[in-house]
């Protein structure tokens, strides 16, 4: 009974030897099939990125300055002869035109003076006469025994002296008017009056300043470009490239401090003679319309003039320009769909858009969106896309 239930050894290590085999092959399953499986995962889809071809539009390059508007005339306005004030014939700060009357000085002394002046130029064309007719009666004895020479010299002598005393006379009369025409006084230029300085009944001067006047329509905008602006101008202008700032066809435009658009149009009417040796700038300045009087002389605003001929240039959005060092880039796509970076010289902002002034051309593919999935050479799968404008923010 023993001997048939004792197990037998050889039939025991055949088993066991059968699971060993077994579970070697189980494992050797398993590593092919991560194999298979690590060897999907090294071959990855390439990513998306969106492409576009840069923006071509004929355009004008415009550099821009900031500067104050000036009125082109501006008046103190002074009396001419001394007296005691009657009378203020305008509003503080309101419009006033050309030859309206603004102050009144009592006249009543230089009514009186120009009585005088009257009364005196009469006495002395009323001597002319007396001494014509004495002239003439002693020429009329010239040719008589009884003619004197001496009579006749001093005869002479008194008329020349009667015409004298008659035109100072004139002079005097003339004096005098013009001081009665000057205790009324008018407003030299059309334009916004400042408020009075002086009340009625005060004693005024030629010395003493009433008010000021300054024109509204057209007005002055004025700025400083620095000496490099300025010689880069000149050239431009000497190579027969834009026309000069100094000839009233440069068209410019300013916008106030409150405006985006470039809505007000002028015209470049100065370019001073020399550079401002502390400042290392040109005054310059243009003319523009004020119908509406918005503008008043000493605001803010920025004036752009041309900066370049009208040519095509490149755009693109800033989004699309990538920062390496001092270099800026662009992720350019190949024919094969690969990321090659371009080296770019960027411009100034037109339209909304970056103008490239070296680098790309037209025909060029970028990575508009997508550019922190992509690096040098890598394989990337093309999504067409379109450079468009900035939409202008709408009004509320």
């Amino acid at each position: 009974m023993q001997d048939a239930v004792r197990k037998d050894p050889r039939a025991s290590a055949s088993g066991l030897h059968a699971l060993v085999l077994a579970a070697v092959i189980a494992l050797v399953g398993c590593d092919d099939g991560s194999e298979v499986q690590t060897g999907a995962a090294a071959s990855p889809t390439p990513p998306e990125v969106t492409v576009a071809h840069p923006r071509a539009e004929r355009l004008v390059e415009w550099t821009e300055f900031t500067g104050r508007f000036e009125a082109i005339e501006r008046v103190e306005v002074r009396a001419r002869v001394s007296g005691y004030l009657n009378a203020v014939d305008f509003r503080d700060g309101q419009l006033v035109d050309k030859g309206e009357i603004l102050f009144l000085i009592d006249p009543r002394p230089f009514e009186v003076a120009f009585q005088r002046a009257e009364a005196d130029l009469a006495s002395a064309e009323a001597q002319v006469k007396l001494a014509d007719i004495e002239f003439q009666r002693i020429a009329d004895l010239a040719q008589s025994p009884a003619f004197s020479r001496a009579a006749y010299d001093q005869r002479v002598q008194e008329k020349e002296a009667a015409q004298a005393s008659l035109a100072a006379a004139q002079a005097a009369m003339a004096r005098a008017r013009l001081d009665l025409e000057y205790t009324r006084i008018h407003a030299a230029v059309s334009g916004r009056i400042s408020d009075r300085r002086v009340d009625i009944g005060n004693l005024v001067t030629e010395q003493t300043l009433l008010t000021t006047i300054v024109s509204l329509n057209p007005i002055y905008f004025v700025f400083d470009m620095s000496e490099a602006d300025f010689l880069a101008y000149q050239r431009a202008v000497l190579a027969g490239e834009l026309p000069s700032t100094r000839e009233r066809s440069t068209l410019v435009n300013v916008k106030l401090v409150d405006e985006d658009d470039w809505s007000r149009q002028g015209e470049m009417n100065f370019v001073d003679n020399v550079v401002d040796q502390g400042s290392g700038t040109v005054r310059a300045r243009a003319e523009f319309r004020n119908p509406d009087h918005l503008i008043a002389p000493g605001q803010f605003g920025t004036i752009r003039i041309p900066g370049s001929p009208e040519y095509e240039a490149i755009l693109i959005p800033d989004a699309a320009i990538v920062t390496d060092q001092a270099q800026k880039l662009v992720m350019t796509v190949t024919a094969d769909d690969r990321i090659e970076p371009r080296a770019i010289r960027p411009g100034p902002t037109e339209l909304g858009l970056r103008i490239v002034r070296r680098g790309l051309e037209a025909s060029d593919r970028i990575v508009i969106n997508g550019l922190m999935r992509v690096r040098p050479g890598m394989q990337v799968t093309p999504q067409p896309g379109r450079i468009e404008l900035p939409q202008a923010p709408a009004e509320g």
